[in-house]
């Protein structure tokens, strides 16, 4: 073997390797997802076995006299009061080796998951001795999956006491290695019976001898090889095509056996998400915030201590600086980033955003709960929270994380305490752009600027046509709320108007379902004047419309243009207001340029009010 080699290779006898696993020498690093799959797969890999045929190699990582680099955890389906340290821990293969141990050795049911709902359900698993000496026969028909309490009201099958398996002439695969065993109960069962014997002969010399001998190649790491190699390797070669996220790789890492990451992540994420805005929220996003937190005390701390320039601890959230977050410094911080979480909810819910499906950048959240863990206190104050507003509405509708995300919120939480303390205004307040193109560009149902348009029109108390309910009420209630068009589809068909100016975000408002089936295919004036002939008042009908930033009389007089011209308008002032900018002046400033460009033989077809 050469010596600069980063691993070995040799192969194990089946049995050698379940062994290892039932008693902890073999463990899996804490990184591995769990053990997930179906009934089919399991039945293809048992058939496999029993034919002796290839099953793929494993890959291992030793543990010797190196300090442990993972936290080890048992495989699926192990219990040990007190488990050593592992000689082994499975980087590839865990799906393969966990079933089989759980299906040959385990003495349990093997715990499988629908492919659909992902619920558990516990099986024992047989060989149909009569199907398994067929030869013409799949060898994948011969496994035969019970329930746990085995009997199969489907099939018929009763396998509930050794005598109804001997009957049903079903090998149990549980007692696959204590063979001779239950070959002599079978026998004396059978008193005997020549032919039952000559097929239970056949059965050990044509499938059990296959699981017996059967031996599984193993690449094996060396325990010398660093933590990022092992990641890369595991990465590259993972048959479940598995990227490890921050969580899975920190959650591994702290090895200390008086904390786990997973167990202290599932306390604060059941408290977390209590909130609906929070519903959504990811165990990477909060370590995220943690980790920004972390970063900026510690270069707030170098700063008081005289340091300036590169020298400087940058302030990140990058898998990179994630993965040097340490044990100690996220027990630091992780209570005061989760009361950050908790005040960000509270913040988005005055924004009317209540669902977590209201949240266009999950980036944006982790920054902003990192921003009012930094501040504390101090964010409970009117001109603090209305500076907030500014900065989060303008990294939403300015779409400032579309691309480089983590170095905006680099950005973010460095500069927004700092202008909260008289600093200069945040580079994603400065860099953010918002033009009327973008209102036309916009035809989907969901994206930022469709989220941050619905949530400020409901803010500003978007009614409901029909119901005259305001929006949010609706929503309380947990009635459905979409984004309908207000020209509807057909009539604008029948207009000839371009389904990229009818789609656009500035013919689509947040309405009920039912107001919506009011709408159907009528012009705007008959469903306006059916709304009247319904007990609606006309002046509570414009006040319900202006509340959507809809201009009634381009509806009555069903002007199409003209409400687009005017609805720009309206909604480029609202949300120009929301990012502090005067969106509507730069507008028609842009449109008085236009206009000249066009007297001059050009046009760029803009809307603006005849």
């Amino acid at each position: 073997m050469n010596s600069i080699s980063t691993f070995d290779i040799a192969k194990y006898p089946l049995l050698d390797l379940l062994k290892d696993i039932k008693n902890g020498c073999i463990q899996l690093p804490d990184f591995q997802r769990d053990w997930m799959w179906d009934d089919r797969p399991v039945c293809r890999l048992i058939a496999s076995v029993s034919l002796g045929y290839p099953i793929g190699a494993v890959m291992m990582l030793q543990q010797g006299n190196y300090p442990l680099q993972f936290k080890p955890r048992l495989v699926d389906g192990v219990t040990l009061p007190e488990p050593n340290p592992p000689k082994l821990l499975i980087l590839d293969g865990q799906q393969r080796l966990t079933t089989l141990f759980m299906a040959l050795l385990s003495g349990e049911p093997v715990t499988v998951k629908e492919p659909k709902s992902q619920k558990g359900h516990r099986k024992w698993y047989y060989l149909d001795i009569l199907k398994c000496l067929s030869p013409n026969l799949d060898r994948r028909s011969a496994i035969i999956a019970l329930p746990q309490c085995k009997r199969s009201a489907h099939t018929c099958l009763d396998c509930t006491t050794p005598e109804k398996e001997y009957q049903s002439l079903l090998f149990p695969l549980s007692e696959l290695f204590s063979f001779s065993d239950w070959r002599s109960r079978y026998s004396k069962f059978w008193h005997y019976d020549p032919a039952k014997l000559e097929l239970i002969d056949a059965l050990e010399q044509e499938v059990i001898k296959k699981f017996e001998h059967y031996q599984i190649p193993v690449i094996q790491l060396r325990d010398s090889l660093p933590k990022e190699a092992v990641c890369q390797v595991f990465e590259d070669t993972n048959t479940a095509g598995c990227d490890l996220n921050y969580f899975d790789l920190m959650s591994s890492s702290y090895c200390a056996g008086d904390f786990s990451l997973r167990d202290d992540w599932k306390l604060r994420e059941s408290r977390l998400k209590t909130f609906k805005v929070l519903a959504k929220l990811r165990n990477t996003d909060f370590v995220q915030a943690v980790t920004l937190v972390s970063s900026y005390t510690r270069r707030a701390r170098a700063l008081s201590n005289g340091w300036s320039g590169d020298i400087l601890p940058a302030v990140s959230c990058s898998r990179a600086e994630v993965l040097k977050l340490s044990k100690e410094d996220y027990q630091t911080w992780a209570d005061l980033v989760t009361r950050g979480f908790e005040e960000a909810a509270r913040f988005l819910y005055g924004l009317k955003l209540f669902d977590a499906s209201d949240i266009a950048y999950p980036i944006q959240l982790v920054a902003l709960a990192a921003i009012f863990s930094v501040l504390g206190e101090q964010s409970r104050n009117e001109r603090v929270r209305s500076q907030l507003e500014q900065w989060f509405w303008s990294g939403l509708f300015g779409e400032m994380y579309t691309r480089w995300s983590e170095g905006r919120v680099s950005y973010d939480i460095l500069e927004v305490p700092l202008w909260i303390s008289n600093g200069p205004v945040p580079s994603t307040i400065v860099n953010a752009s918002f033009s009327a193109e973008k209102l036309r560009r916009v035809r989907k149902r969901f994206g930022a600027v469709y989220q941050g348009l619905t949530a400020l029109l409901r803010r500003q108390g978007a009614i409901d046509l029909h119901t005259g309910e305001a929006i949010n009420d609706v929503i309380y209630f947990e009635e459905q709320i979409n984004s309908h068009h207000i020209f509807p589809v057909s009539w604008c068909r029948k207009q000839g108007i371009d389904a990229k100016d009818y789609n656009c975000l500035l013919n689509r408002t947040p309405l009920s379902a039912t107001t919506n089936k009011k709408i159907s295919a009528k012009p705007p004036s008959v469903y306006l004047r059916e709304f009247e002939e319904s007990g609606i008042a006309p002046w509570t009908l414009d006040r319900m419309l202006h509340s959507h930033a809809i201009e009634p009389k381009f509806l009555y007089q069903d002007d199409f243009e003209g409400f687009m011209a005017a609805r720009t308008q309206a909604l480029l002032e609202l949300i120009g207001k929301a990012m502090g900018r005067n969106l509507l002046r730069e507008y028609l400033e842009q449109l008085e340029e236009n206009n000249f460009h066009h007297n001059n033989g050009k046009s760029n077809g803009i809307y603006s009010i005849k």
